[in-house]
């Protein structure tokens, strides 16, 4: 079994080495963005791309794993939320190439780079995995968000509006999940 703690090998090295300077490099477009902004904004939609490959697998966790009385209700839910978020991950990792840049999706770069909490495995109940889930929901649709202004300022309004699409879509998805934690009421303020 190999320690968390142990040093990485020589192929993981040169894996990390080779990915640090692909950040960096970019292949020749006609696209009219400043080589230099391309850059940043392939770093930055990377990072969302990890965010979202992570937010992903957390939503089959959820699928999976879920137990009790709203169980098939939250499976077919978490299922579908699934369905849109690999859209997402799509959108995300074509937009960094179109900009000459290189996506980075492997397990082992979302595992560097996501923001996620990492999800509780020992969960089951639907209770539980509507709390995971949609706290993961919220932490990604804020990472959008911030990166719409970002892209705003990098110039690149395509990837703004991808960013703003995925928002409203994870906003959604956000409002189907929280209506399992809240309380039908008569009135607020009564």
């Amino acid at each position: 079994m190999i320690s968390k703690t142990a040093a990485p090998s020589n192929r993981q090295q040169t894996s990390r080495a080779s990915r640090d300077s692909d950040t960096d490099r970019l292949f020749p477009t006609k696209n009219d963005i400043p080589a230099d902004a391309r850059s940043r904004v392939a770093e930055l939609l990377n990072r969302r791309l990890a965010d979202c490959i992570d937010l992903q697998t957390q939503c089959k966790q959820a699928h999976w794993n879920v137990k009790g009385p709203s169980f098939i209700g939250l499976h077919k839910l978490f299922d579908d939320i699934n369905t849109d978020v690999e859209e997402y991950v799509d959108l995300l990792a074509e937009r960094v190439v179109q900009l000459g840049g290189i996506a980075e999706g492997t397990a082992r770069c979302v595992a560097e780079r996501s923001t996620l909490q990492e999800y509780p495995l020992e969960i089951s109940s639907g209770q539980d995995h509507v709390d995971a889930l949609s706290t993961a929901l919220a932490t990604f649709g804020r990472g959008c968000r911030e990166g719409i202004d970002q892209l705003d300022e990098l110039g690149d309004a395509d990837g703004a509006d991808i960013l703003t699409e995925i928002s409203r879509g994870v906003d959604k998805w956000l409002w189907f999940v929280e209506a399992h934690q809240q309380e039908a009421t008569e009135s607020r303020g009564r």
